[in-house]
C-alpha cells in the first residue's frame, strides 16, 4: 500500500531523478509492504573473508511473514534550502541461514542550504552498510553518523563528484551480534585465545569514527 501526498505533480515524486527534480514545499510518500512466506526461503549465496571465494549457505532463512513501514518526506523551501529525509521500520531476515529476526528501524537525513550540505543518519538493530553484515545476520544496536561539508559549487542530491572538504562522525554499539565486539576473552581448543562475545555479565561495547576529507573533482 502506498499513500502520496504531492501538491506539484508536474516533479512527479517516482521519477529516477525525483531527488532533484522535486519542487514542492511539502511532498510526502507513506508506504507499507507486507509480505507472507509460509516456506523457508531458498538457501543463497556468501563470499568467504578473502573475498573471491563463494559457497552456498546450508538452508535460507525460516518461514516467516514480513513487513516494513517507511516514509519518504521531499521539502524545497527555496532554491536555496532543501532537505529529504526517509524513515523506516519492521521486521526482516538475513540472506543467509540465519534464523534470527530484527525488529528494526531508522532514519536518513539530507539537508542542504545554499553551499552546505549535512547528511545524517540513526539506525537501531540494524545490519552494517556492507553486504556481508546482512548475509551474515551481523548487526549493530545504534548506527549514528553525522557528515558536513561545504562545495566549491552547489552541491547535488544525487551526490555527484564535486570539490568539498568535510568532516563526518561514526558512532556504533556493539553486542554479541556485531563484528568486532569482544568482551573479553577465552581459549579455543587448538589453544589460541579468541573472543567471547556471549560472556554474561558484560555490557555492549562502542566504536567510533572521525575524519575530515577533501574531494577534489577536475573535469574539462
Amino acid at each position: 500500500m502506498l499513500l502520496t501526498y504531492d501538491p506539484t505533480p508536474g516533479s512527479w515524486m517516482y521519477n529516477w531523478d525525483s531527488d532533484r527534480a522535486e519542487d514542492a514545499n511539502l511532498a510526502v510518500s507513506l508506504g507499507m509492504v507486507y509480505r507472507h512466506l509460509p516456506t523457508t526461503q531458498d538457501a543463497s549465496i556468501g563470499i568467504l573473508p578473502d573475498g573471491r571465494t563463494f559457497f552456498a549457505f546450508p538452508n535460507g532463512g525460516p518461514a516467516q511473514d514480513l513487513f516494513e513501514v517507511n516514509a519518504r518526506i521531499v521539502s524545497k523551501l527555496s532554491r536555496d534550502f532543501g532537505l529529504i529525509a526517509v524513515v523506516y521500520g519492521g521486521n526482516a531476515q538475513a540472506n543467509g541461514d540465519s534464523d534470527r529476526i530484527l525488529n528494526r528501524f531508522g532514519a536518513d537525513l539530507r539537508l542542504m542550504y545554499q553551499h552546505w550540505m549535512i547528511q545524517s543518519f540513526v539506525r537501531f538493530n540494524d545490519w552494517g552498510p556492507f553486504d556481508y553484515h546482512r548475509d551474515f545476520n551481523l548487526t549493530f544496536p545504534l548506527q549514528t553518523m553525522i557528515d558536513l561539508s561545504t562545495n566549491l559549487n552547489k552541491p547535488d542530491w544525487f551526490n555527484m563528484p564535486s570539490t568539498r572538504f568535510g568532516v563526518r562522525a561514526t558512532y556504533r554499539t556493539l553486542d554479541q551480534y556485531s563484528p568486532r565486539y569482544a568482551p573479553t576473552y577465552t581459549t579455543a581448543p587448538d589453544g589460541s585465545t579468541v573472543p567471547d562475545p556471549t560472556a554474561p555479565g558484560f555490557s555492549n561495547g562502542s566504536e567510533w569514527e572521525f575524519r575530515t576529507y577533501i574531494q577534489i573533482n577536475i573535469t574539462n
